[in-house]
């Protein structure tokens, strides 16, 4: 029996890296964002994008937080990236390692290497982010 494709809204899709692609304006302003093309592709199921650190980190740029949404998966890229978590305590990716934030959970960036890049997959394309200060 040959089998049948389930019904689907993605859509194949090729993300190439050039530079003008990072865009700042994003949650953090101290990062550069660049997206992949996942939330095209799913129909905005999921989204993923580049973070590049464009400013050197300072205690002040981070407030504890969470985030509304159903995953995230960060990804350490280049560098190194450190975030104290609620129940769990400080953890710090470095290039090729990373971690599932499972949904609610409070966080509070402590710090970032200058050249620290990470890649972050979340679903749904839109989440929310509260300020838990």
């Amino acid at each position: 029996m040959e089998s049948q494709p389930l019904p689907s809204q993605q859509r194949f899709v090729v993300c190439h890296l050039k530079e003008a692609d990072f865009k700042t304006g994003g949650l953090r302003g101290y990062s550069a964002y660049r997206d992949l093309g996942v939330a095209d592709a799913t129909g905005g199921m999921a989204e993923a994008h580049v973070i590049r650190m464009i400013a050197p980190f300072r205690p002040e740029l981070s407030v504890r937080h969470h985030h509304i949404l159903q995953f995230q998966m960060v990804y350490c890229l280049k560098g190194w990236f450190e975030t104290e978590f609620e129940g769990v305590g400080r953890h710090r990716l470095v290039a090729g390692s990373s971690w599932v934030q499972p949904p609610g959970i409070r966080h509070t960036v402590v710090g970032w290497s200058d050249d620290c890049e990470l890649l972050e997959i979340h679903m749904p394309t839109q989440i929310e982010t509260v300020s838990d200060e």
